[in-house]
């Protein structure tokens, strides 16, 4: 096999491996409060997690929370015949308000420690 075959072989073994260190939403969150801690990820004003700093996993994070943020939001919405922006709004404002000092809350389209 020569070198190209070799490394072929290689990437393409590396590249089926990696859906295998995906996170999970249990591990997200679980690892949601040292992201937030360390300023990776924040809270923002539409009820959604925002990307702060995009080291480490901060963007899976936020996505696999997010997913499981709309699927509730979107019940709630239909249990309470609010609408969808509204309940996404209330759970935006509830969220930022219960941040603990020293993490990030998005507002006016800045990133703000508080």
């Amino acid at each position: 096999m020569n070198i190209y075959k070799k490394a072929t072989v290689a990437l393409l073994s590396i590249t089926l491996a990696l859906p295998v260190f995906a996170l999970n939403l249990d591990q997200a969150i679980d690892s949601l409060g040292q992201a937030k801690a360390n300023g990776l990820v924040g809270e923002q004003a539409d009820g959604y997690l925002g990307v702060v700093k995009n080291e480490g996993n901060a963007s899976e994070i936020a996505q696999l929370i997010n997913q499981a943020r709309k699927q509730e939001y979107q019940k709630v919405s239909a249990q309470s015949n609010v609408p969808l922006v509204e309940v996404q709004n209330r759970a935006g404002t509830k969220a930022q308000e219960k941040t603990p000092a020293g993490q990030y809350i998005k507002q006016q389209g800045q990133w703000l420690k508080k």
